[in-house]
């Protein structure tokens, strides 16, 4: 097959997939490349309904359906919210089987799928990327393109070699363990539980079935120097209120995993240059404060490909035309919501998370606390500066 392509994207996660699709039924010749489509990312695999208007194709495979939340802080003061009948369902899926459909939608619109390719250099024809390199079992590829799109995760070689950023810091990093389990649980098959620590970190257990679940816990910023991760991941399954909800020791592990995500919110200013554009996780597209970062990320897919459609049927492949895909409205929505996200994750975790055990406290006792509270977690809503300061006033 000629390896000349409109758009080459290097890594088929549901960022590179969705931007993928959108090119393809465009009429566009889209490189998909994918270091490997049976690798599943360590993800807890929780995602809103928003996804669905993405990836309408989800329904057919019947995902399973959430309701509800609940939420302990660091000292197990808890709040629950249960969206049933007001709300349309959250999904959480096995991330091997959600990636392994929304690929699938990019091939069926076109998309040039090359698997077991590793991405690791840019092609360069006067001091200008031309293309992309790969490492496959038979030897070395190379795939070129007009406009190039890093979509291959937090560790993307291809990122810190296009100049547009430098390596993740320790302390710009969330680091993670999950395990896909089965076995009895002794909970709402329903509902997703979030731990809050009392240093900077949280751990989870989201069901994917009656009987299998995803559990992890994971420590961020400045407590990923200051915790080893195996040490609380093992003492988090033998918390005593962790283990109300596993009621026996006949688990059997599926598949477990640790991983590093970024927690600061989008690198806004090294998304885009003359013909290059990162998205996903390798420009920042995770919340600040779940780590969440399907729907960010395919938001960010669209916004990209979007950007990459206009340069292209207008023939003006430029840093200023891709300025666009910065510029899209729910990019930019995007960006300022983590960036208030990221001022609400300091104020939680101060004084051992304190601050996040009285806001439960106060919401559980006080109905318009517990609006304020749930809009902030779920629905993207910014509490006023008074709001916080009472919660202070408690410790």
């Amino acid at each position: 097959m000629n390896n000349m392509f409109d758009i080459v994207i290097s890594g088929a996660g549901p960022a590179g997939s969705k931007c993928a699709e959108l090119l393809a039924n465009k009429g566009f010749k889209v490189a998909l490349i994918e270091r490997d489509t049976n690798w599943r990312k360590p993800c807890g695999g929780g995602v809103s309904a928003r996804i669905l208007k993405y990836f309408p194709q989800l329904k057919k495979a019947n995902p399973h359906k959430i309701d509800s939340i609940l939420m302990y802080s660091g000292d197990y003061n808890k709040l629950k919210y249960t969206w049933k009948g007001s709300r349309e369902y959250s999904i959480n899926m096995d991330r091997l089987e959600f990636d392994n459909i929304v690929r699938n939608v990019a091939i069926d619109a076109g998309t040039y799928l090359f698997d077991n390719n590793l991405s690791y250099e840019f092609i360069w024809k006067n001091r200008q990327s031309i293309g992309i390199k790969t490492k496959t079992s038979s030897g070395t590829k190379e795939y070129f393109g007009k406009i190039l799109i890093i979509a291959d995760g937090m560790s993307s070689k291809l990122a810190t070699k296009s100049g547009l950023r430098k390596k993740w810091k320790i302390e710009e990093l969330g680091i993670a363990k999950c395990a896909i389990i089965e076995g009895d649980l002794s909970l709402e098959h329903k509902c997703i539980h979030v731990f809050f620590r009392p240093y900077k970190g949280y751990g989870w257990i989201f069901p994917l079935g009656n009987n299998r679940f995803n559990i992890g816990c994971g420590t961020f910023e400045e407590d990923n120097l200051n915790y080893n991760l195996n040490t609380i991941y093992n003492e988090f399954f033998k918390d005593p209120y962790i283990k109300e909800l596993l009621p026996t020791r006949d688990y059997k592990a599926i598949w477990s995993a640790s991983y590093p995500l970024p927690v600061l919110g989008v690198k806004k200013k090294s998304l885009y240059n003359d013909n290059i554009m990162l998205i996903g996780d390798t420009a920042g597209f995770t919340s600040p404060i779940s780590g969440e970062g399907i729907h960010p990320g395919v938001v960010s897919g669209q916004a990209a490909a979007e950007a990459a459609i206009y340069a292209l049927e207008e023939d003006k492949i430029s840093k200023e035309v891709l300025k666009q895909y910065k510029l899209n409205s729910n990019v930019r929505k995007i960006i300022k919501n983590f960036k208030l996200k990221r001022s609400m994750v300091e104020f939680f975790y101060e004084n051992s998370g304190r601050n996040l055990s009285n806001m439960f406290k106060l919401a559980n006792q006080n109905d318009e606390y517990r609006e304020i509270v749930v809009n902030m977690f779920l629905f993207n809503s910014v509490p006023s500066k008074e709001f916080f300061s009472e919660i202070r006033k408690l410790n």
